[in-house]
């Protein structure tokens, strides 16, 4: 796989906005207590569309996939899709030069009738069914990353006679990073990849070379997400820089391709930390260069596989208030959408900093809960956080860095409809995927 380079001079995005840093570059405060997005003002675009919407800043994402170019030069750079899917999505980032990560029959299926080069395509996941692996091969899928040594065999019965199908092996490098355990991917002690400690990753090599419909070009590796220090993936790299090596003394084969996947961190809240790309680009090709020299091995191409540094930074989720509870000492801001459109907060405790548009409130700041519609007590989108005291019902709230892990993990709960998402540029507003009806919904079910 080869990632097209980028084209012009690098552009350096202007400072943001006073209360605007985490939102897109293009966020702008307009009067009377409006922000723009992409030269969209939000109160439009909730009127058009309704809400919940979301929206996604399409400069934004293609701005944040040149930077990855610029900062990962010589590396194929893979969009993790399960960040958010749309096709619109996959025009943007296949015309910006990148690759794709799939998990899933689904995924690919998308991706592949939108027109994205299936060539250009990675299958990951940890239990692969036979309609994931089977749609891989028929589309002639660039990659599969074997997860578990029951994959080897599954795969080369499926591969037609004459054919090569090229693999990765996941391998554990035991480091331990991300934001929340649930999303630590590095250690021996989840489901994901085979683990270097015990020799599964070692066995799982031998069983793949020995098989003449596969052909073993590389190692794939991901600890984690929401990693925000470049420590981790240097540690991770030393320990599979070591493994290419002893497949290569005891095999014979020096693998071609090293896959370090994602996770790089944003900053959802003013303050927090975001990881560097272009350091930890630099970092990362200079560890491999050397550690690769030390083993004497020739330099593998490198691959990246970001998901949330593309897409979350480019969302901005907006809500309408329907209630506002005060109960003792605590406010409680209700608005129209929650777990179903956003369960992070609920999985992972995520934070935000949602804030009150299309109105400028002279009201002192209060700190308040933003809860959802949803019967569930942890239906939460924002604990503790300061909105203006006197919002009530009818304004319109607004979060930013929304754009990954909402709607593509978002569920029916309540037979609510999953929200639109349209995407802003130039001052111009065109809906990407319409609001899930309650048709859509109720459709499935054939009754009794």
């Amino acid at each position: 796989m080869t990632t097209a380079a980028p084209e012009g001079p690098d552009t350096v995005a202007p400072a943001a906005p006073a209360g605007l840093s985490v939102w897109p570059a293009s966020a702008r405060h307009l009067p009377g207590g409006d922000v723009a997005l992409g030269g969209v003002p939000l109160t439009e675009a909730a009127e058009r569309f309704g809400t919940p919407l979301y929206l996604l800043d399409e400069h934004e994402v293609r701005e944040r996939c040149r930077t990855y170019l610029r900062s990962f030069p010589d590396t194929d750079v893979l969009y993790a899709a399960k960040a958010f899917l749309c096709r619109a999505l996959l025009h943007w980032v296949r015309e910006e030069g990148l690759g794709l990560d799939v998990c899933s029959a689904g995924e690919l299926e998308c991706a592949v009738t939108a027109g994205f080069p299936p060539g250009r395509i990675v299958l990951h996941g940890n239990a692969k069914s036979p309609q994931d692996l089977e749609t891989a091969l028929r589309l002639g899928v660039g990659r599969i990353v074997i997860d578990s040594t029951w994959e080897i065999a599954r795969i080369a019965a499926l591969v037609p006679a004459g054919t090569r199908q090229k693999v990765l092996v996941r391998v554990v490098p035991g480091v331990s990073a991300g934001g929340h355990a649930a999303i630590r991917t590095g250690t021996d002690d989840q489901k994901f990849g085979l683990s270097v400690t015990d020799g599964g990753a070692e066995r799982a090599v031998a069983r793949i070379l020995d098989q003449p419909g596969l052909e073993l070009v590389g190692l794939h590796c991901h600890i984690g997400s929401q990693i925000t220090t470049p420590e981790p993936y240097t540690a991770a790299l030393r320990t599979v820089v070591a493994l290419l090596a002893r497949i290569r003394d005891r095999h014979g084969t020096a693998l071609p391709e090293l896959d370090l996947g994602g996770g790089h961190g944003v900053a959802h809240r003013p303050g927090e930390t975001a990881l560097d790309l272009p350091a930890l680009g630099a970092l990362l090709r200079g560890e491999l260069a050397e550690s690769c020299a030390g083993a004497g091995l020739p330099v593998p191409r490198l691959a990246v596989e970001p998901g949330r540094a593309l897409v979350g930074p480019a969302g901005v989720a907006l809500y309408r208030v329907l209630a506002v509870k005060r109960t003792g000492t605590r406010v409680f801001v209700a608005v129209d959408g929650g777990m179903s459109d956003n369960p992070r907060p609920a999985l992972y405790g995520a934070r935000y900093a949602p804030r009150l548009v299309g109105r400028r409130s002279t009201a002192e700041p209060r700190t308040a809960t933003v809860v959802g519609r949803h019967c569930e007590a942890g239906d939460v989108l924002a604990a503790d956080v300061d909105l203006p005291g006197d919002v009530r019902p009818g304004d319109l709230i607004a979060v930013p860095v929304a754009g990954a892990y909402h709607l593509s993990m978002a569920s029916g709960y309540n037979l609510v409809g999953r929200p639109p998402v349209a995407a802003v540029v130039d001052g111009r507003a065109r809906l990407l995927v319409r609001r899930e009806s309650l048709a859509d919904l109720v459709g499935r079910d054939i009754g009794p």
